[in-house]
């Protein structure tokens, strides 16, 4: 696990440098890009799913370690493209907020599926996500830029994920495994308190 995050963080940081780049001001929209960025850390329900999903990618280790928050944010942009284009999808809000409850039961149960498995899973989810943050795109930014924001701003929570399941890991084999238990529980339940507030 630890061999990968180095390589895992450049990538995404790589990944972003392009795209921080049209967020100075005067240069590319930037309206569309902040909008974007600011849409998944405003909603606690994208912020718990997307940090789970960092988090059972650093469990799993190995190559899940990138591929499971890559293959998300990709179908994430998927999502977003069908949402800016208005193509319908149905029970999107009950569809991320049952993706809190089962990412977060992937943690708390510690769910030890193989690789594709997993990019699978969280791909599933990941176009209700997407297709939440494209919907509510403003009228007057621009889609590329916009979903860029979402994007980069998902990768940062993945990454965020990632270093506290690491960082738990760190402080000893039996209790790392009650830490992530406890942290998945509470994302879990949280999860359940959002979907019964769509029901």
């Amino acid at each position: 696990m630890k061999s990968t995050l180095k390589p895992a963080l450049l990538g995404l940081a790589i990944a972003g440098l392009p795209v921080t780049a049209f967020a100075h001001v005067g240069v590319g929209d930037t309206h569309g890009f902040m909008h974007g960025f600011g849409h998944p850390v405003s909603g606690i329900d994208h912020i718990l799913a997307t940090v789970a999903v960092g988090m059972f990618a650093a469990y799993l280790g190995g190559r899940a370690l990138w591929l499971v928050p890559t293959t998300f944010v990709l179908m994430m942009g998927v999502g977003g493209v069908l949402g800016i284009t208005g193509v319908p999808l149905l029970y999107v809000e009950l569809g991320i907020a049952v993706s809190v409850i089962v990412l977060g039961l992937a943690v708390a149960m510690q769910w030890s599926l193989p690789t594709i498995a997993a990019m699978g899973l969280v791909g599933f989810f990941a176009i209700f996500h997407g297709h939440a943050h494209g919907a509510e795109m403003p009228v007057d930014a621009s889609g590329f830029e916009y979903a860029m924001g979402f994007m980069l701003a998902t990768a940062l929570l993945h990454v965020v994920g990632i270093g506290i399941a690491l960082g738990i890991g760190r402080i000893g084999a039996r209790t790392s495994r009650v830490a992530l238990r406890t942290s998945g529980s509470i994302i879990a339940l949280a999860g359940i308190g959002i979907l019964t507030s769509y029901l």
